[in-house]
């Protein structure tokens, strides 16, 4: 009589024999996690040293290794998959407005806020503390960007506030705070706040001018005193802010008012949630339609005033949105770089075939122009009140750049998902997400053509701007002929001044370019500049990834932009 073992081994071998096993799991990359975002990112490091953040490499790579780490990368998987649910009421059936997310995502935020991601380069100015802070953002924003939405907003909200003192005293303080408290409940009973903004209207978007709001005094008029508002906020992200910066018309007109979701007394501020917002991408992040139906705000600014005041806001708003597209291109680079370093086809890895080669190698420039520019205006904020030029860099590069990366981000997206192949389309893998997210910053906070107008704008009323920003892009001059050429070239359809608007983009495009390259040219090694002028420069019109000219070191590219 067989024994066990035996008749078990026998009864395998037929079940082989016959065909039921199908197949071992061979040629199948392993997931990347468990690496450190930091330390594994050559060009991030650089840039943190080389734009003035030197101080902060040791505690950014203690957040890269914990940004890394399975667990972690998980939360932004559970924060997506499980999304905000919304309660009008509570079970009492009293008005609560209240949304409910995921514990991921409440994870996800508290990090983000012990980290100062929301806060730091006020609570802590320092030297480099806008480059510190956006390294910390952009590593945050790799592994998850819609909870971002509530961390940039509080981030932004500090400087407008400023705008007020009264205010910002009574503010400020738990704003800076580094405690995550998402309860729903007055704030004077927290220890930390978020604050969030409320400006899109139905008939509106970018117009925010033709906004219907209206603002009533309570009592005397004017800066820090109490009003009541009227009227709908078509679009509000992360609704559960403590308080939100909002635009309405008063009798002077448009101005801006700080609209806390608890008043004074306890009782609930009639701002009404009246549905949360399906959409494509930034599923972790809810964003709503509410009515103000009489809401207590307090004016920030003068009166009449409401978009000067909350410029600055909206300034620091599409900083972030480069910043965290460029996290976007690297996570998604990062993903293609790992399948590709283990997959093979046609006996070869992916990463050895010279299509690939070319395709890689591209997508690597581009994540590293866009994390260049990204840290580079990062320096600028921090300069910009003790340098004229940097002010001024600020005001131009900053719409270049959020119209440029987040513009490029979606096809970006899409080629790193061909590059993975089918498994990129599945959605238990991160590159969905990615490219659904991809689109999202290009249109919040002032869609394409709208900064394209800012910098005609910006032209017009301050035409330092200009100069400034050859002066900067002129710190490489002689380093690459192709950039001498795309520089003169540019310089005189500039002095062309008609059908500006209509040219715009094209215009815009080819500063972008200039300003990318002069930075990489300055910073980055020989064959990455190299390589960025040939297939930038040299080439007129939209760029097609994977197209680039022969000659280039495109295995030197993809070392240096492979996640360790």
């Amino acid at each position: 009589m067989k024994n066990l073992d035996q008749t078990s081994a026998s009864n395998d071998a037929a079940t082989d024999r016959f065909g039921a096993v199908t197949h071992e799991v061979l040629n199948q990359p392993d997931e990347l996690s468990d690496y450190n975002l930091f330390s594994g990112d050559s060009a991030l490091q650089q840039a943190v040293q080389r734009e003035g953040a030197h101080w902060a490499a040791a505690e950014l790579e203690r957040f890269g290794a914990r940004a890394g780490s399975a667990e972690y990368l998980e939360l932004g998987h559970l924060a997506n998959q499980f999304q905000p649910e919304f309660d009008t009421h509570d079970r009492r059936a009293h008005r609560v407005d209240l949304v409910r997310f995921h514990p991921a995502y409440h994870q996800l935020m508290g990090s983000a806020i012990q980290a100062g991601l929301h806060s730091s380069p006020w609570s802590d100015p320092q030297p480099g503390a806008h480059v510190a802070r956006a390294a910390g953002f952009y590593l945050q924003s790799q592994v998850e960007a819609g909870h971002g939405c509530p961390i940039t907003m509080s981030f932004a909200a500090a400087p407008c506030l400023k705008q007020q003192p009264d205010l910002a005293a009574l503010w400020l303080p738990k704003l800076m705070s580094r405690v995550y408290d998402p309860r729903n409940v007055p704030a004077d009973q927290k220890a930390g706040i978020t604050i969030g903004m409320a400006m899109t209207e139905k008939q509106g978007g970018s117009d925010v001018r033709s906004n219907s709001t209206r603002a009533v005094a309570i009592g005397v008029e004017g800066p820090g005193q109490a009003y009541e508002l009227v009227g709908h906020k078509y679009f509000v992200s992360a609704p559960m802010s403590d308080a939100f910066l909002v635009l309405a018309q008063t009798r002077v007109g448009l101005s801006c008012f700080l609209l806390p979701r608890w008043r004074p007394d306890g009782s609930k501020n009639p701002m009404q949630i009246q549905r949360l917002k399906k959409k494509m991408g930034n599923a972790s992040n809810a964003s709503c339609e509410t009515e103000l139906r009489g809401a207590l705000a307090w004016m920030v600014g003068s009166e009449g005033r409401g978009v000067a005041t909350i410029i600055e806001m909206v300034a620091m708003t599409r900083f972030d949105c480069m910043t965290g597209s460029a996290a976007g291109m690297r996570m998604a680079l990062s993903q293609a770089l790992h399948h590709c370093r283990q997959r093979m086809a046609f006996g070869k890895l992916l990463t050895d075939q010279p299509l690939m080669q070319n395709v890689l190698a591209d997508l690597a420039l581009e994540s590293e122009a866009a994390l260049a520019l990204s840290m580079r205006m990062a320096r600028a904020v921090d300069r910009r009140s003790l340098d004229p030029a940097e002010d001024l860099l600020v005001r131009l590069g900053t719409a270049i750049g959020k119209y440029w990366i987040c513009k490029r981000t979606p096809q970006h997206a899409y080629e790193a998902m061909e590059c993975i192949g089918g498994s990129g389309v599945m959605e238990d893998t991160p590159m969905p997400r990615l490219y659904r997210e991809a689109p999202v910053n290009a249109i919040w906070e002032g869609s394409g053509n709208v900064q394209c107008l800012d910098v005609l704008r910006a032209m017009a009323k301050t035409p330092q701007v200009l100069p400034a920003f050859f002066d900067e892009v002129d710190k490489a001059r002689g380093a690459h002929a192709a950039l001498a050429r795309h520089v003169a070239e540019l310089k005189k359809d500039l002095l062309d001044h008609s059908e500006l608007e209509y040219r715009a983009r094209d215009l815009v495009d080819r500063m972008a370019l200039a300003l990318q390259a002069a930075l990489l040219l300055q910073s980055a090694p020989d064959f990455v500049a190299d390589a960025f002028c040939r297939s930038r420069l040299d080439s007129r019109g939209q760029h097609q990834y994977g197209a680039m000219p022969r000659g280039l070191d495109v295995r030197a590219i993809i070392a240096r932009s492979m996640p360790l």
